[in-house]
């Protein structure tokens, strides 16, 4: 058999391979985004649109905060960090 046919050869087979790889790389990806939509999870990775796409519509269950909600948070944010202070001893106030 002459080079050439071994070459062509070869490089069919590696272009089907590569074509086999391929295709089980992204229904990996696809699995892995159902699971991570399970968990509630949104990609972090850039350069995926159809999964920032299908991820779009959908709302997180949770609804604006009213301004009482907001001041309550702000005032045991604010305690939380008066004890830290008060533990490590910093005055950066």
């Amino acid at each position: 058999m002459p080079r050439s046919a071994v070459t062509i050869r070869n490089h069919s087979l590696l272009a089907a391979a590569l074509e086999g790889l391929e295709l089980q790389k992204q229904r990996i990806d696809e699995q892995i985004e159902e699971v991570r939509a399970l968990l509630g999870k949104s990609p972090a990775r850039p350069g995926r649109p159809h999964a920032a796409a299908a991820n779009s519509g959908a709302k997180s269950g949770r609804g604006p905060l009213s301004a009482a909600a907001r001041k309550k948070i702000a005032a045991a944010q604010k305690r939380r960090w008066a004890a830290y202070r008060k533990a490590n001893g910093s005055k950066s106030e």
